[in-house]
C-alpha cells in the first residue's frame, strides 16, 4: 500500500463523493475527465469505481493523449480505463464534464476549459506544489466550481495525512493480515461522514476560520482534526473484522474508542487550541524576571511561533550577556531596567498613578515612586496604562509577592467582587479546570458562588462546556453539617440564577465521576449522564492538595494558576515551571487579553 497512490485515491474518493452529493448529481452518471494516467490516477479510477463511478463516464489522458482502446502502447493497467471514442484532446473532453481531476502536472488546464464544463463542476487539479489550473483562475473562471488541491492554504485540501497513519492503526489494532478493499472503502465513508458534522471549535481556531460548516468549500475533514483517529482507525478496523482478515477481533467498540482518544491525548488539543488562538493576534507580554534564562528561552519560543510580543523586564547587561551565552535571537525584543536612568521619568509618572490610587492605603509620594524600581510593579503598571497586555512573574518570587502588585494596581474586573485561582489539570480523560486553588482560605456562601461562576465563565471562554462538581465530604444532603450545607445552598442558588448551567453538588469526588453510581442512586442529578470537567473545592486546602496529588500521584500536568476576576492578565508562576510550561502560561495571558480587549 503506498500514500501516494492508495492514500491520494482514499481522501480524492471520500472528497468526490461529497462533492457529487453537494451538486445534486450521481456518481453512476457524471462524464470524469481526468488529467495523468499514473499509479496515482489508476488508483484513485478504481475507488471512484468502487464507489459507483462507471468506467465509460470516464476520459483518461497520459502524456500521449486520451487512452482509446484504438491505442496500442497501453499496458494492462491502462488498458482498464481505454475508451470506446475517437481521439481527442483535453479541451475536447472537457466539454460538458462533470468533473475534472488531475494528477499530473501544473498549468494544463486553461479558464475556458473550466467555462466549458457542466453546469455546477467539480475540479479536483492534485499536481502538487502547483495544480494543473491555480484556485484563483478556476473561482474566477466558473463560481459555481467545487475546488479542490493538494495545497493547505486553499480550502479542501486533498492531504493524505487524513488517511495516514490512521489506516494502518485500525489494520494494526486487529492485526490484519492485510489492508483490502473493504477497508479501503470504510475508510472513504468515515472521512465522507465526518465532514458533515459539526467542526470542533479548535479546528476552525486552527484554520483561522470561525464557522467550518459542510458545503462547497468545506467537502474533507482539516488535517488538524482531532477526531479523524477515531472514526478513520475505527471504520479500518470494523471492516477488517468483517472482510475475515482480523486475526485479533475487537469485542468492546467503546473503550477502543477511548483508548484511541487516550493514545491523541485530550490534554494536547486544548493546549493546540490555546496556542493557535494565540497565534491569531499576538499581544504584548512583559516578563518581569527576564533574567532568567528560562524566562528568554520562553519568551524567544513565544516570539518565533508568533504566539506573543515579550516585553523584557531586567538589568540590560545581564539579559544581553544570558541572551549570547545561550546562543538566543531576541534582537528586536525591547528590554527595560526599571532600575536605570533611562526610566526615571517613567519611573516618577508611574509612581504618581500609584500614589493617587494607594494615597489613603500605606503610601506615600516617596514609597509609591521607589516602588516603581520593583519589576513586578513596574510590569504591572505598563499592563494598566495599555503599554503591554500581560505580564507574567513569579518564577523565582513568592506567590504574594506578585499577586499584591496585581491586586493593589490592575484590581478587579467590572462586575467581579474576587479575586480567585483556578489550575487547569491535564489528565488522562481530558482537562479539568480547579478552583480555588491558591487565593481564598474558607470561602464563605456569596464567595464560592463567585468563585463558580468566574470559573465556568473561563472555562466557557475555551468553548468547553463547563460541567460543575461542587465538593464536600457530604451527598446531597447525607451530612447537615455547617460546611456542607454551605456548598449545598451555593448550589441552589446557581441553579436559581443560571438555570441553564450544568452544576450539582455538594458531593463527594467519588461520586461525581461514577455514573452508575449516580444512577442508582442519584437519578436527579445534573452530573448523572456527564461526568464533571470543573470541581469546585470547599476550601483552599482542599484544592491546593487536591492538584498537588492529582500531579505528583496521577501523572497530570498542572497548567496555571491562572488568576480569575482580575481586569487584565496577571499570571504567577509555578517555582520551578519548565520552558514549555512558561509557553503555555504565555498563551493563557495571550488567549485572555483577546478576550478583555
Amino acid at each position: 500500500m503506498h500514500d501516494d497512490q492508495h492514500g491520494t485515491a482514499i481522501i480524492s474518493g471520500a472528497a468526490l463523493l461529497n462533492a457529487i452529493e453537494i451538486v445534486k448529481k450521481k456518481l453512476a452518471d457524471v462524464k470524469i475527465v481526468i488529467s495523468g494516467a499514473g499509479a496515482s490516477a489508476i488508483s484513485c479510477c478504481k475507488i471512484y469505481l468502487a464507489l459507483g463511478a462507471r468506467v465509460e463516464n470516464m476520459y483518461m489522458f497520459d502524456s500521449k493523449g486520451l487512452i482509446t482502446k484504438s491505442r496500442t502502447d497501453l499496458d494492462v493497467y491502462k488498458q482498464q480505463f481505454a475508451h470506446d471514442s475517437a481521439a481527442m484532446d483535453l479541451a475536447e473532453a472537457m466539454k460538458d464534464a462533470d468533473v475534472f481531476i488531475g494528477l499530473s502536472k501544473k498549468n494544463l488546464v486553461t479558464q475556458d476549459m473550466v467555462k466549458s464544463m457542466a453546469a455546477k463542476p467539480i475540479v479536483f487539479a492534485l499536481a502538487n506544489p502547483d495544480p494543473e489550473i491555480t484556485y484563483e483562475d478556476a473561482m474566477a473562471a466558473r463560481p459555481d466550481v467545487i475546488m479542490a488541491t493538494g495545497r493547505s492554504d486553499y480550502p479542501n485540501q486533498v492531504n493524505n495525512v487524513l488517511g495516514f497513519p490512521y489506516i494502518f492503526r485500525g489494520a494494526l489494532d486487529v492485526r490484519a493480515g492485510s489492508i483490502n478493499e473493504a477497508m479501503k472503502l470504510a475508510a472513504v465513508k468515515a472521512l465522507a461522514a465526518l465532514a458533515k458534522e459539526p467542526v470542533p471549535d479548535i479546528v476552525n481556531v486552527a484554520y483561522n476560520n470561525t464557522t467550518l460548516i459542510y458545503g462547497p468549500t468545506y467537502i474533507i475533514p482539516k488535517p488538524m482534526d482531532p477526531r479523524l483517529l477515531v472514526r478513520v482507525s475505527t471504520a479500518v478496523a470494523k471492516a477488517a473484522i468483517e472482510s475475515g482478515v482480523a486475526r485479533k477481533p475487537i469485542t468492546d467498540w467503546n473503550e477502543y474508542e477511548a483508548e484511541l482518544n487516550r493514545r491523541l491525548g485530550s490534554d494536547d488539543n486544548l493546549l493546540k487550541y490555546i496556542i493557535n488562538k494565540a497565534k491569531q493576534a499576538p499581544k504584548r507580554v512583559v516578563f518581569a524576571e527576564a533574567e532568567n534564562i528560562k524566562i528568554l528561552k520562553a519568551a524567544q519560543i513565544a516570539k518565533d511561533e508568533g504566539i506573543a510580543i515579550p516585553i523584557l523586564l531586567g538589568n540590560k547587561e545581564r539579559i544581553a550577556a544570558l541572551i549570547a551565552e545561550n546562543g538566543l535571537h531576541l534582537d528586536n525584543v525591547e528590554i527595560i531596567d526599571p532600575k536605570s536612568d533611562d526610566t526615571e521619568a517613567r519611573r516618577c509618572e508611574y509612581g504618581a498613578a500609584f500614589f493617587e490610587m494607594r494615597k489613603r492605603r500605606g503610601y506615600n509620594l516617596y514609597e509609591a515612586k521607589k516602588t516603581m524600581r520593583e519589576r513586578t510593579y513596574y510590569g504591572c503598571m505598563m499592563v494598566n496604562g495599555g503599554e503591554a497586555d500581560a505580564m507574567i512573574s513569579g518564577l523565582t518570587r513568592k506567590y504574594p509577592d506578585t499577586i499584591r502588585p496585581a491586586l493593589e494596581i490592575i484590581g478587579m474586573a467590572p462586575g467581579a467582587k474576587r479575586v480567585a485561582g483556578m489550575y487547569i489539570m491535564l489528565t488522562k480523560k481530558g482537562p479539568m479546570f480547579f478552583a480555588d486553588t491558591t487565593l481564598n482560605f474558607n470561602p464563605t456562601e456569596d464567595e464560592l458562588i463567585d468563585i463558580t461562576l468566574l470559573t465556568a465563565n473561563v472555562v466557557t471562554n475555551f468553548n468547553i462546556k463547563p460541567r460543575i462538581a461542587m465538593l464536600s465530604y457530604s451527598n446531597f444532603g447525607s451530612n447537615m453539617s455547617p460546611e456542607a450545607g454551605l456548598v449545598r445552598n451555593a448550589v441552589a442558588r446557581i441553579k436559581e440564577s443560571h438555570p441553564d448551567l450544568v452544576i450539582d453538588g455538594e458531593m463527594q469526588p467519588g461520586v461525581a465521576f461514577n455514573k452508575e453510581l449516580l444512577k442508582e442512586n442519584y437519578p436527579f442529578s445534573d452530573l448523572v449522564n456527564e461526568s464533571p470537567n470543573v470541581l469546585i473545592f470547599p476550601n483552599l486546602a482542599a484544592g491546593n492538595i487536591a492538584y498537588h496529588l492529582l500531579q505528583e500521584l496521577g501523572g497530570a500536568e498542572a497548567v496555571g494558576p491562572i488568576l480569575l476576576g482580575l481586569r487584565k492578565p496577571v499570571y504567577v508562576l509555578q517555582l520551578g515551571s519548565t520552558v514549555r510550561q512558561i509557553v503555555n502560561i504565555i498563551a493563557l495571558s495571550v488567549v485572555e487579553a483577546q478576550v478583555k480587549g
